[in-house]
């Protein structure tokens, strides 16, 4: 997948490995994100990700579709359409969040 990537405190388009959904996880193709403060001070170095959050992909809040569910994940289908608040990611084609 293609990613906006932090990078030595650059913005870099990078092509990372396609996120997988763990138990409960959804897989969402991401459609829109949000860019507010919190990027802007994660690229600075001052905001740094929540663990198991992605520390060189920024992104907070997404919009889009589910691609795929992790075990035990139920409460949505594929190509439903859902929005996510995450700890990083969601500045890519695609992204992991909890159900």
């Amino acid at each position: 997948m293609w990613a906006v990537t932090i990078q030595d405190g650059q913005l870099v388009v990078d092509e990372r490995p396609d996120p997988e959904p763990s138990r409960g996880e959804l897989l969402v193709r991401v459609r829109a994100a949000g860019l507010n403060g919190a990027d802007m001070l994660q690229l600075r170095g001052h905001y740094p990700a929540p663990p198991g959050s992605p520390a060189d992909i920024p992104g907070l809040e997404l919009a889009g579709e589910v691609a795929a569910l992790g075990p035990d994940a139920g409460r949505f289908v594929v190509g439903d359409r859902v929005m996510a608040v995450v700890g990083g990611g969601g500045h890519a084609e695609l992204a992991v969040v909890h159900e």
